[in-house]
């Protein structure tokens, strides 16, 4: 049960939430990563934007019929049973944590071109841990604050990658765009390329329904927040991308370590920080994101009872143990000297994003085609099962994009929680069993079992 004292995000805060989430740090690495390919990766990004618009409104549906905490973990419980549902919940929440402790990963090297010098591994640990523990206290404080720090975090770091954005057609040169379509292959061959990098970009469209319990008025206002939220951040990649392009020469965008600092420096001179700005909104968020969805699988009994913990909006326990998990994930990085194991467990998050979404856009099929459309006006049948169909695609696409070693470590991983499963639902069938009353008895208001016929009693006539 929701109480209304807890819903503090309004259509502002929760649009923030969603754009917030989808930019992080990558958006700053993108033109780099994906320059190799040519400009047909421009052509990518646009097919990728109409996917994950189509995902958004499907998210906006879908939290008209079912305004709770928990989004694609509520819809796939909803429309598959216990199993499905937790399987999001599982995957969504490994997910997030294990995100995190990149991203605190990554604001250390953000840091360094920030402030040059010769830090040792145990002051690039302390950074990465701070970087961890500020969103969780945060989130500690209550959804007032983490809804005032996604609202300051996305506005300053939108505004100037906005103004990069515009600003940049005023330097725009079209010498540095450089080939089309650069390297061997197919133009068609390099989209696809391009596009595997930047199938991920769009992941936190789902932040707004994932904290539906905690948004004023969720049956309007997660959609509008939803599609709001990812076309702003679209507009941001798609623009911002075209800016770099265009003021960097493509040699040296190649090469770019960081790609937007090298714009502003080819506009004003100078470098640029922003990126640390959007690496600590995102944490913000996704520091909530990872508590929301085992909150939802807890009060059904799918996940343990401690998640059900919950202080001003915020379920606490969620936030520590997220925040722990990702704490001794970046200890273990910095320990071991190595990013082996980290790089293992990142690649199990591309998998494991595509999950919820993949079970979220079926579950959007299955209540419009089992006629469960108290919500959804007839006139409106054709429009959403095409939304529907498109999104899973899209997400289908995203698990295709993710490579052959992201689905195998992600396909264990989300196997191994077979086992988390198993000892919830035993647990859970015990104390249904305990509070059921005895077969054998009379309980008040029911009446005596019936014993089973004799021989005696087969052999007496029959009444109607």
């Amino acid at each position: 049960m929701n109480d209304r004292h807890t819903r503090r995000f309004g259509l502002g805060t929760a649009t923030c939430l969603v754009m917030g989430n989808i930019i992080g740090g990558g958006i700053f690495l993108l033109p780099a990563s994906v320059a190799p390919f040519g400009t047909v990766s421009l052509v990518a990004f646009g097919v990728l934007t109409v996917g994950a618009v189509a995902l958004a409104l499907v998210f906006g549906r879908l939290a008209e019929r079912h305004p709770d905490t928990g989004g694609p973990y509520v819809y796939a419980r909803e429309a598959f049973g216990d199993f499905a549902g937790f399987l999001s919940a599982w995957s969504y929440w490994t997910m997030t944590w294990v995100s995190n402790a990149a991203l605190a990963v990554a604001a250390v090297g953000y840091v360094h071109v920030l402030l040059p010098g010769h830090p040792s591994k145990g002051t690039d640990l302390a950074v990465a841990l701070i970087a961890l523990w500020l969103p969780a206290l945060a989130n500690f404080a209550g959804t007032r604050y983490v809804g005032l720090v996604q609202l300051v975090s996305t506005v300053l770091k939108f505004v100037p990658l906005l103004f990069i954005a515009v600003v940049g057609l005023f330097f725009f040169d079209p010498h540095h765009l450089g080939a089309f379509h650069e390297g061997g292959g197919s133009a068609l061959g390099g989209m696809s390329a391009a596009a595997a990098i930047l199938l991920y970009s769009y992941v936190g469209v789902e932040s707004a329904a994932m904290s539906a319990g905690e948004v004023r008025d969720p049956e309007r206002n997660v959609g509008r927040a939803t599609v709001l939220g990812t076309v702003g951040a679209a507009v941001v990649y798609l623009l911002g991308t075209v800016a770099v392009f265009g003021t960097v020469a493509h040699d040296k965008l190649v090469a770019s370590k960081a790609p937007f600092s090298d714009a502003v420096n080819a506009m004003f001179g100078g470098h640029w920080g922003g990126t640390v700005v959007a690496l600590i909104g995102a944490l913000n968020g996704w520091t909530l994101m990872s508590a929301q969805s085992p909150y939802a699988a807890a009060k059904d009994g799918l996940f343990p009872a401690p998640f059900l913990t919950k202080r001003r909006g915020v379920p606490t326990f969620g936030v520590l143990a997220a925040a722990v998990l990702a704490s001794a994930l970046t200890v273990l990085n910095y320990l071991t000297g190595s990013g082996g194991v980290f790089e293992i467990l990142v690649l199990i998050t591309t998998f494991s994003a595509t999950v919820p979404y993949l079970l979220a856009a079926g579950a959007q099929v299955y209540f419009l085609l089992t006629g469960r459309r108290d919500k959804v006006r007839p006139a409106r049948f054709a429009r959403d099962l095409t939304l529907a169909l498109t999104a899973f695609a899209f997400t289908f696409w995203l698990v295709a994009g993710a490579g052959y070693a992201a689905i195998y470590q992600g396909v264990l991983f989300l196997f191994a929680g077979i086992l988390v499963y198993a000892v919830m639902a035993a647990r859970r069938t015990t104390r249904q069993e305990e509070d059921r009353p005895e077969a054998s008895g009379t309980t008040p208001g029911h009446p005596a079992a019936v014993p089973p016929p004799t021989a005696d009693d087969a052999a007496l006539p029959r009444t109607t």
